[in-house]
């Protein structure tokens, strides 16, 4: 099957592994998401499917997701002022979605964390070290332009996928549900 191999399990819930040899190699830089999304991804993906929106401690967080609890404070304050997530304080506290999960969107928790989802130009900041001739101005403005729509349709693809839509993913996947961790006293 061209390297790709399955397990019973795999093939219940339709997934299969890949390796090299079924993927296209690209040369040239590839499209890099920081682990700061990523974590802000999964740390909200796991709000919505573990709680149910409801407030989480970072602790049950990290635990689940393997992310760095404090990193993930980091993240979370970020994310706070953004107004994606809200906290509370005392015994049943945590942090808690702040809108619904339909609402939500991986574009939103990107630009939270890490600015505008733009492709960078080359040098972009940098001082011109000589000065560039008139038709190279022009040539720029044509690969600007085109880099520009590449940037706004990478924004939509972000845009496109809402935290409402992974935990239909989990769902269809047969993830399981962790309940939030109850509280036990002791006399």
């Amino acid at each position: 099957m061209n390297g790709v191999t399955s397990s019973p399990a795999e093939s219940r819930v339709g997934l299969r592994i890949l390796d090299k040899a079924d993927v296209p190699i690209q040369n040239g830089p590839l499209m890099k998401l920081s682990s700061k999304s990523r974590y802000g991804v999964q740390a909200m993906f796991d709000i919505a499917f573990h709680n149910e929106g409801r407030a989480a401690q970072i602790k049950e967080i990290a635990e689940r997701q393997s992310i760095p609890p404090r990193f993930l404070e980091q993240i979370f304050q970020d994310l706070k002022r953004a107004g994606l997530v809200g906290s509370r304080r005392g015994p049943r506290g945590g942090y808690q979605l702040a809108k619904d999960p339909s609402e939500i969107r991986l574009g939103d928790i990107v630009r939270a964390l890490e600015g505008p989802i733009t492709l960078v130009r080359e040098g972009e900041g940098d001082a011109p070290k000589t000065r560039p001739r008139p038709t190279a101005v022009a040539e720029r403005s044509v690969t600007d332009e085109a880099f520009d729509e590449l940037s706004a349709r990478i924004e939509a693809c972000f845009d496109s996928v809402t935290i409402a839509a992974l935990v239909e993913r989990g769902e269809a996947l047969g993830q399981r549900r962790r309940p939030p961790a109850g509280y036990v006293y002791v006399i």
